[in-house]
Formats: C-alpha cells, sequence, structure tokens
C-alpha cells in the first residue's frame, strides 16, 4: 500500500472524569470525515486517526499521542474544539518534536479569532485552516506536494517569508451543500460508534452575543435540500442501522416549509429512524411541532438562555420570555422529552434578572422539561467577550470550570473539578495564555459566579456530591446520547469547519 500524503487526526473528544470512573461519548466525526472524502476525492491518500478510539489508560499525555501518530504521513492535520485546544497544541509541540520534518496543521473550531497568535506564539504549528475545509484542504495539500505558495490559498493562517504570520483571503462559502459528498463513513467502523449526528445547516443567522458557534460561520446561512438530508439517514440506516439521529447543527428549524417538507418526505420513506433536533421558541409552533413527532421526532431542545427580557435584548436572542414559556409548554405536550438549555453567569446579569431565570427553570421543570443550564463559556469569536473583556476581571479557578471547557484532564466532583497532579502543566499552560484560551476563565467569579452558583445548588440544578445523583438528568446539548455525566450540561459542536 502506498504511503498517506495526510494524517488527519480527530481530537474532538467528549470524556468526563469521575473519581469512580469516566464517561465518555463516541461521536462519528462529521467534520474530519467530510474533510477526508473531499481529500480523497481530489486524488490524494487519507490516513485517518479517530483519538475517540484510543484505549490509552491515560489519554491526556502527550506521549500518547505521539504514540498514537507513529509513522504519520508526511502532513498532519489536527481537527480539535476549543476545550482542548491546549492539550492539542502541547501534543503538536511533542510531534514535531518526534517527526520534526512533519508539516502540521490545526483546523477545526478550536483555534477560531486567535489563529494569528497561536501562529506567533508556538512555532511548532506550521499552517492553521480557516473555515469550511473541502476546498481548502485540496488545495493546500497540492501547493504543499508540488512546492506552491501556501499564501495563493485561500482560508489558511501561514507563515510568510522571513517567518512573519499572514492570513490569506477568506474562501468563499460554499453555497451548494448538496454538492458535498457525504462523510466518508467507509474509513470508519460506524459499529463502534454511539452517537450519529447530521448536519442540515451550516451556520446561523442570528446575532446572540454569547453563542461562539454563528461566528464560525461568519452568521451567514446555507441549506441542504430535504432530498439530501433524508438520503444521508437512508444509507446510515442501511449501512449500519442506525435509528437515532440528532440534528446537530442549532438552525434545523430555519423555517416552517423546509421542516414540513422534511417531515413529509421521511415519512414517505418509511424508514424505522428516530431524531433529535434544535429549534427556536418564535420560529417554532404547535403544527410544525405535531409533523415533527409524526415523523419520528423524540426531543426537541430550545437554548432559552434567559428568564429575563432585559437580559435576553442585552444577548440579542431575539425573543420574549413569555415565548419561551408558552412554546415550551405547549412542547411538552407533544415531545417524549423537551430540553430546556440555559446560559447563566454573564457579567452584566443581575440578581434580579438570575433570579428571574432561576424561576422560569423551576416553572418549565414542573411541567415536565428538562432543565439543563450552563456556565458562561468566554470564546474569543463572540461579541460578548470582545465588548466585554475590558470591562470585568478575567479570572481562573482550578475548580470550576464552564460546562463548555471540560477536557478530561480534571476529576468531576460533580459542581467543582478537582486537578490531579500530573495534569496541573495543562492548567498552567492555560493561565499563561489567557487571550488564547479565555473560554476557561470567569468574568468577576467572587461576585458573580459563586454567589449564582449557590443558589443554582440550592434548587438542585448542579447537585452537591454529597447527594445521590442517579436520577439527575442531563446530556451533552449536541449529544445523540440520552445521557452523559450526571449533572452535566455539556455545549460542543462537531463542524464541518477546517
Amino acid at each position: 500500500m502506498a504511503p498517506a500524503d495526510l494524517t488527519l487526526l480527530n481530537l474532538n473528544l467528549l470524556y468526563v472524569r469521575y473519581l469512580e470512573g469516566v464517561d465518555r461519548e463516541l461521536h462519528v466525526p462529521l467534520g474530519c470525515l467530510y474533510l477526508t472524502r473531499a481529500l480523497e476525492d481530489a486524488g490524494f491518500s487519507v490516513d485517518f486517526r479517530d483519538y475517540q478510539l484510543n484505549a490509552f489508560a491515560e489519554p491526556f499525555a502527550v506521549e500518547r499521542i505521539v504514540e498514537y501518530l507513529a509513522d504519520p504521513a508526511p502532513v498532519i492535520g489536527f481537527s480539535v474544539m476549543a476545550n482542548l485546544l491546549p492539550f492539542a497544541l502541547l501534543a503538536m509541540k511533542g510531534v514535531k518534536e518526534r517527526y520534526p520534518d512533519r508539516f502540521l496543521v490545526l483546523g477545526g473550531v478550536g483555534s477560531k479569532a486567535v489563529e494569528e497568535q497561536i501562529m506567533t506564539r508556538f512555532p511548532w504549528v506550521d499552517a492553521i485552516a480557516v473555515g469550511e475545509g473541502e476546498r481548502t484542504g485540496p488545495e493546500m495539500m497540492r501547493a504543499l506536494k508540488e512546492g506552491g505558495d501556501l499564501g495563493a490559498v485561500r482560508g489558511l493562517v501561514v507563515r510568510g517569508p522571513g517567518g512573519a504570520v499572514r492570513r490569506t483571503p477568506p474562501r468563499e462559502r460554499i453555497r451548494d451543500l448538496d454538492a458535498i459528498p457525504f462523510p466518508a463513513f467507509d474509513k470508519v467502523d460506524l459499529s463502534r460508534y454511539q452517537g450519529y449526528g447530521l448536519m442540515s445547516t451550516r451556520g446561523c443567522p442570528y446575532p446572540c452575543t454569547f453563542c461562539s458557534v454563528a461566528p464560525v460561520w461568519d452568521h451567514d446561512s446555507t441549506f441542504r435540500s430535504v432530498d439530501n438530508i433524508v438520503a444521508e439517514m437512508r444509507h446510515l440506516h442501511q449501512r449500519a442501522g442506525v435509528k437515532m439521529f440528532l440534528f446537530q447543527d442549532e438552525f434545523f428549524v430555519c423555517n416552517k416549509t423546509k421542516v414540513l417538507a422534511f417531515c413529509r418526505k421521511l415519512r414517505e420513506t418509511g424508514l424505522p429512524v428516530m431524531w433529535k433536533a434544535f429549534g427556536r421558541v418564535d420560529l417554532t409552533d404547535r403544527e410544525m411541532m405535531d409533523a415533527m413527532a409524526g415523523a419520528g421526532c423524540v426531543e426537541l431542545r430550545f437554548g432559552i438562555e434567559s428568564g429575563s427580557d432585559r437580559l435576553l435584548q442585552l444577548v440579542k436572542k431575539g425573543f420574549t420570555a413569555e415565548q419561551a414559556i408558552a412554546r415550551v409548554s405547549e412542547a411538552v405536550t407533544v415531545f417524549p422529552r423537551v430540553d430546556a438549555f440555559y446560559m447563566w453567569g454573564f457579567p452584566f446579569e443581575t440578581m434580579d434578572d438570575f433570579h428571574q431565570t432561576v424561576f422560569q427553570m423551576v416553572m418549565l421543570r414542573t411541567m415536565g422539561a428538562r432543565i439543563l443550564p450552563s456556565m458562561l463559556c468566554l470564546l474569543p469569536q463572540t461579541e460578548l467577550f470582545r465588548e466585554n473583556r475590558d470591562r470585568y476581571p478575567l479570572d481562573f479557578s482550578p475548580t470550576l470550570f464552564p460546562e463548555y471547557m471540560i477536557t478530561g484532564h480534571e476529576i468531576s466532583h460533580l459542581s467543582h473539578f478537582q486537578v490531579a497532579p500530573a495534569h496541573r502543566p495543562i492548567y498552567e499552560f492555560i493561565q499563561a495564555n489567557p487571550d488564547i484560551f479565555p473560554g476557561f476563565f470567569h468574568m468577576d467569579l467572587a461576585n458573580n459566579i459563586l454567589p449564582k452558583l449557590k443558589i443554582l445548588k440550592k434548587f438542585g440544578f448542579y447537585p452537591e456530591d454529597r447527594e445521590d445523583t442517579s436520577g439527575t438528568e442531563s446530556c451533552g446539548a449536541h449529544s445523540p446520547r440520552t445521557t452523559a455525566g450526571p449533572g452535566l450540561a455539556t455545549r460542543v459542536a462537531d463542524e464541518a469547519a477546517g
């Protein structure tokens, strides 16, 4: 067999460590498989390795990554989200030391908005891919293989002559998503995975100031056709017997006509499948929800974020608390499960705002909705972080991180974390680079975060460690599984970007 042109490593993991064991989820790595298909269709050989499948007792050690990447191709790509960006960067350093002649490319959504800082500070990173990779990847590989100028490839951050970091012009978005082939499912053993996600759209047009996903796509939405989506569901059902899907994009409910057409088409196929999706309370109505339930939707997830109209306006959510209550109270009569996601810890969130939110959470919980609060995560691409980073103190706590940023290094005690001595260097690395890793920090820990956490514990939304959590309902926001770690509501996005 001829050697591969590129080794692509998936470092997107959901891994939570508890005193009594580990909770991990295996998700089909859509972004990497989309990229793999594009590269192989362009004539390049891809050696794809999914680190979710590692069997190491301690996976979060640099030497384990180096071992996992034994005998790599001349180009090595690392796909990572923000939570494992610190570990990925240190791992890339170890790989470069072991294989100094390899060209290391960082991809995925983790480096969004801090690409230049990474390239300037960490010389072992040779390039960063920005945006959709299906066009950039093959062009980059062609330039590397033929000795071309990487500076002429759109959608990269590279080093020019003399080592100066430069960002090439942005690549135009792919408008026709149906033209993108299905992910390279043949590169993995689908039976080994627990979660099967789908992307019906790319990008969300809404301007929510705290959102880290919409900026990845520049608040620009593109769509797949109903026929194309259903064809992928049929393919996965026939190939691997998949019976449960999660639409991972937060803009599945983009318009009523499209949703009704999808439900009608899926019913016509007779596929015996179920699915879960995200919705917006202001874009969803009873007719749509009835159609979704009739087509196999068993769970609808709403990002409500706050019970305070003042705060909803400040974060540009686009609907009112009254609308949220009305829609969720209706949805619980239609679907077996309804999730209501809330964000807390906004630095400008008064205690009155927060109490309104807690009141609404309690109310919807009594109606039968599953309430999933998550701490505000300060990712660098968000409007909220950019506008407030100089207004409030940025604090680091080694025992408390936003759910977004759980890495697997720490030991979870449900309401707080414990850092093992062996993993302290990773957090020292984070603290030394707060501008690159702000998601691990809080705005005003003492006066904003801790008082609110105390109230959430009081109402049972963050169980105390001494409590029995066997019945605690929670799950990862983009996870197709029913549950994740007790008391945990992680929000991560497995995008095809980068």
